[in-house]
């Protein structure tokens, strides 16, 4: 399959100044002469010229051309820019097709450059992540991956690993050399516990960073009437949820996107939580308690001139929950360390307190750490296996902690790529969008 020479528009196929139609392998610079009027295929440069079928000038193009091992995907590749229609551009993708190639599937160029050495794994998420980012935090995280970082990250982790598993294998294969150092488990336990540290840290700051990362899941909880939908549309600046003086206008979760300095907030406006006889309210109520449960943030905005029993039970239900206790309609009153007005959109106290809450875990984006769902998991299944090394190493003999070590060594290969499933990495690219 590698053999085969592809192609794909890397660019949105709708109307634009310039579309890019783009090929990768061995054939790409024959199949390109053989459409077009350029002869001159020098690595490195872009050329001038003509898309043609039969005679027929398609369109005129400038042509880059990047020669293997220098390039993208480590193969010949050519990167067609011609003129943005949507008809130009796809009559130029299939003349490429008509002339022996095979169409890209999703993520194939990145896929080909990873299986070509030029990337690993965790680079190939990074592209992917550059790709989808939102915001600058993301953007930037993304670019850190792209460098290297969780390799770099790993690295000292997978190399002391290693050594420990090359020396019990000297032990075991050769027990006559009593020069070599014995790795008796006494010795390896100060080991274990050092990786089992370095491995919770490194879940912990990635999930930490993850939070702000993908957007904070911020859940407005809070009696009827207390200012939630205000509050929510404040912090999105508009008018999204129904604002009324009636008790339990929101009978279902209103969501919208709030972004704060670079803390991004995926905001969830609830109903209000109140004993209730009322058969839609109280269902209202109940995705409530569930969407706070999920949260990762809870805003529990009280009303400063009104507290009450509901309100102490709200108080102790998100005990020992990340949260920030709110006090409402502080142009009434005025109580506790954190009030706004929600109705006249002063929130700068809350918004200033949710940016200082997250600055630690903002500022990681300049550490080198795990970038997503797959590497964290892998890494928590390393972390698993460890432990349960820890557990029963005085239990089982050093053939069986060889085995076990082994394979969490593995979980931090899977992490760059250095061994896979293929058919797990053919799932992953089918992520990726066409042409990249």
């Amino acid at each position: 399959m590698l053999n085969d020479t592809i192609c794909a528009v890397s660019t949105a196929l709708h109307e634009g100044a310039i579309s890019i139609v783009r090929m990768s392998g061995s054939e790409s610079f024959d199949i390109l002469k053989k459409v077009s009027d350029i002869r001159t295929c020098k690595a490195n440069t872009i050329v001038y010229g003509h898309i043609k079928e039969e005679g027929e000038v398609i369109d005129e193009v400038l042509v880059s051309f990047f020669v293997s091992p220098k390039s993208y995907t480590r193969e010949d590749m050519v990167e067609i820019n011609c003129h943005g229609g949507i008809a130009v551009t796809r009559r130029i993708l299939n003349l490429l097709l008509k002339e022996g190639c095979r169409m890209a599937e999703r993520g194939e160029f990145t896929k080909r450059a990873y299986l070509n050495g030029r990337i690993d794994l965790s680079q190939a998420d990074s592209v992917n992540d550059l790709i989808y980012a939102k915001t600058s935090l993301q953007s930037k995280s993304a670019i850190r991956g792209l460098s290297g970082s969780v390799e770099r990250l790993l690295y000292p982790l997978m190399e002391e690993m290693k050594d420990v598993i090359s020396m019990i294998e000297v032990n075991i294969d050769y027990p006559e050399y009593e020069d070599e150092r014995q790795m008796t488990q006494e010795v390896i336990y100060p080991y274990l516990t050092k990786w089992i540290d370095e491995c919770t840290k490194m879940i912990d700051k990635a999930e930490r960073f993850r939070v702000v990362k993908d957007g904070v899941k911020t859940v407005i909880i809070g009696k009827p009437n207390v200012g939630k939908s205000s509050l929510l549309n404040a912090l999105l600046e508009k008018d999204k949820a129904i604002v009324t003086d009636i008790a339990g206008t929101t009978r279902d979760l209103v969501e919208g996107r709030a972004v704060l300095d670079n803390v991004t907030l995926e905001l969830i406006d609830t109903a209000g939580i109140r004993e209730s006889e009322d058969v839609i309210e109280r269902i209202g109520i109940d995705k409530s308690l569930e969407a706070m449960e999920e949260a990762d943030l809870i805003l529990l905005l009280l009303d400063s001139s009104d507290i009450d029993e509901e309100d102490e039970k709200l108080l102790k239900a998100t005990e020992g929950r990340k949260r920030l206790v709110v006090y409402n309609k502080d142009d009434i009153h005025q109580v506790g360390d954190l009030h706004i007005s929600a109705k006249n959109k002063d929130i700068s106290a809350l918004v200033k307190r949710i940016n200082d809450l997250y600055q630690d875990d903002i500022d990681l984006v300049d550490e080198d750490i795990l970038n997503n769902e797959r590497q964290i998991a892998l890494m928590k299944r390393c972390l698993s296996e460890l432990k349960d090394m820890e557990k029963k190493i005085g239990e089982i003999n050093i053939d069986v902690l060889l085995i076990d070590l082994e394979e969490a060594y593995r979980d931090l290969s899977e992490i760059l790529g250095k061994e896979y499933r293929e058919d797990l990495i053919d799932h992953m690219f089918r992520n990726f969008c066409l042409g990249k």
